[in-house]
This record gives C-alpha cells, sequence and structure tokens, in this order.
C-alpha cells in the first residue's frame, strides 16, 4: 500500500506512513476501551521506520502506562496536546513497532477498501451485549502488540 496519512482532529499533528501486512486488529482490552471511551479499539501496527512527521511533532505530549494494561507491558501513549487526540502508542513488548488507530487514517475510503482488521483479541473482555465479528479470528487474550 503506497503511503497514507493520519491527522488530529483540530490537524495540527500529521503522520504519514506505510501499511504493509495485516496486523490490523480489534481490542477488547480494558485499557483501549478507557483510552477511547468507546467499547474497543481498531487498531494497526507498523514499523517505526515507516513513519514520517509530515507536522506537529513538537504538539505531542506522552503519557507513560505502567503494568496497568493487561499484556502487563509498558506503554507510551502520544496525544496531540492541543485536541487531545490519540496519535499512536507504543508498546515496551513491540520493539521497533507503533500502533496506530484505524479511525484516525485520513482517506475514509480506506476504512472501508483496505483496513479491515483481521482478529479480535481480548475477546474475553468483551461486552455481554456485543457479538464477535464476523469472519475475525477470535483471541482471549492478547495476539498483537
Amino acid at each position: 500500500m503506497s503511503k497514507v496519512t493520519s491527522t488530529c482532529f483540530c490537524g495540527a499533528v500529521q503522520l504519514r506512513y506505510s501499511i504493509e501486512g495485516d496486523n490490523l486488529f480489534v481490542c477488547h482490552c480494558t485499557d483501549d476501551r478507557k483510552i477511547t471511551s468507546s467499547m474497543f479499539a481498531s487498531n494497526f501496527v507498523i514499523k517505526d521506520d515507516t513513519l514520517e512527521w509530515v507536522r506537529g511533532k513538537d504538539q505531542i505530549t506522552k503519557y507513560n502506562m505502567q503494568k496497568t494494561i493487561a499484556t502487563g507491558n509498558n506503554m507510551e501513549s502520544n496525544f496531540c496536546k492541543i485536541c487531545g487526540s490519540l496519535m499512536f502508542r507504543i508498546s515496551s513488548g513491540a520493539k521497533g513497532m507503533t500502533i496506530l488507530r484505524i479511525g484516525q487514517v485520513d482517506d475514509l475510503h480506506l476504512h472501508e477498501t483496505k483496513l479491515k482488521p483481521r482478529l479480535e483479541q481480548f475477546a474475553k473482555d468483551r461486552v455481554a451485549w456485543q457479538q464477535p465479528i464476523e469472519g475475525m479470528e477470535q483471541h482471549a487474550n492478547g495476539a498483537l502488540p
């Protein structure tokens, strides 16, 4: 896939990167539920060396979580300091990788075509009223970072 961009809600921060492989997933862990203010997060993982800053690197603030995420890894969350958008996360358990949100990809057409998650992880934490997504691998615990 060619380079795509993600921009924060206010437009101050923009990233460009390549999405390769099938590292797209829905996560039901309680950490992702809290940080997204939703019942799950739609994520993908990229190699750090494909990530480029278009603008706003100086507008990022970081928050480190230790011993609170389900995997037991340290998780660094990177937010726009102006609007608060979560731009990406870095897990100590996934060296050389960055975790981004599918919903933040600027090209909305890609959400429908190229960015379909392939698995659900931490399915044991899925809310009772939500059904498994048809056709996706189901993992009770973590499968990707």
